[in-house]
């Protein structure tokens, strides 16, 4: 299938740091791009994997399990370690979940990592049903496009396919018992009118992970997928100068292309 226009992957060759952006459940590099757009102008090298079975049709995503998800994450990762001299991961809602989890693997591979809305529990007690359920029912109504910002949309299904939420499930578990792992500085963004993603699932991530440097910030304007609300300058703002405080080859970069300029 061809992949939907707007959902294309985004490769940016900028200096000696580099950023993986990871999109959603049912989204698509599009909720990541305006992110992408301005970590690649600050002088970033930049990458937005679109993830398999994503950016086509819901069927196909129907295909997938989290484990291939995870494998092209980790694939992109590794690729951005070879010519970097480092790497942060920034995730939204579902991505959250693969960017505690590449954390939690490669250690100091990963430089930091910035969460906006995470996805890594279920919110829905109905989710115990999914191992049977699944194979009943192929989809149920979607959950994309929940932002406050009048005119924003976000380019995902308006289908949920059962395989891959059962399968996104069972990536939870995995997450879950990874984060003490994850010792690396986060900086951890979520919006409390969030339809899609509760509270608590922040709340875990702060919980869980072993990490001693941690910002968290409110996105108080924004609903779900807030890299596309309102609040999407202060994310963009906020994980620009968390990679900067962390990796000062990122401010020489700027530095030099103004000089240059």
């Amino acid at each position: 299938m061809p992949v939907l226009p707007g959902a294309e992957p985004f490769r940016h060759k900028g200096g000696p740091v580099g950023v993986l952006l990871v999109h959603g459940f049912t989204g698509s590099p599009q909720s990541m791009r305006p992110w992408a757009d301005r970590l690649a102008a600050a002088g970033l090298t930049v990458s937005v994997p679109l993830l398999p079975g994503h950016g086509t049709r819901w069927q196909d995503l129907q295909l997938t399990r989290w484990e291939d998800w995870y494998a092209e994450v980790d694939r992109e990762l590794r690729e951005l370690a070879e010519t970097c001299e480092q790497v942060f991961v920034c995730a939204l809602s579902m991505g959250g979940s693969l960017a505690l989890r590449l954390a939690a693997q490669h250690g100091p591979a990963v430089s930091g990592v910035v969460l906006v809305n995470p996805s890594v529990r279920s919110d829905n007690p109905a989710s115990v049903l999914l191992p049977v359920l699944r194979h009943l029912v192929p989809s149920l109504p979607g959950v994309a496009n929940d932002i406050a910002l009048e005119g924003s949309n976000e380019l995902a299904y308006d289908r949920t396919p059962l395989h891959a939420a059962w399968s996104l499930a069972r990536l939870w578990k995995t997450v879950q018992a990874g984060m003490p792992d994850v010792r690396q500085p986060v900086l951890l963004l979520h919006s409390p009118q969030d339809h899609v993603v509760s509270p608590a699932n922040s709340e875990l991530v702060l919980a869980r992970i072993s990490s001693t440097d941690v910002t968290e910030l409110l996105c108080e304007r924004s609903y779900h997928v807030a890299t596309l609300d309102h609040d999407a300058e202060l994310i963009f703002e906020a994980s620009l100068e968390f990679i900067r405080r962390l990796a000062p080859a990122a401010s020489a970069d700027v530095n030099a292309e103004n000089h240059l300029g």
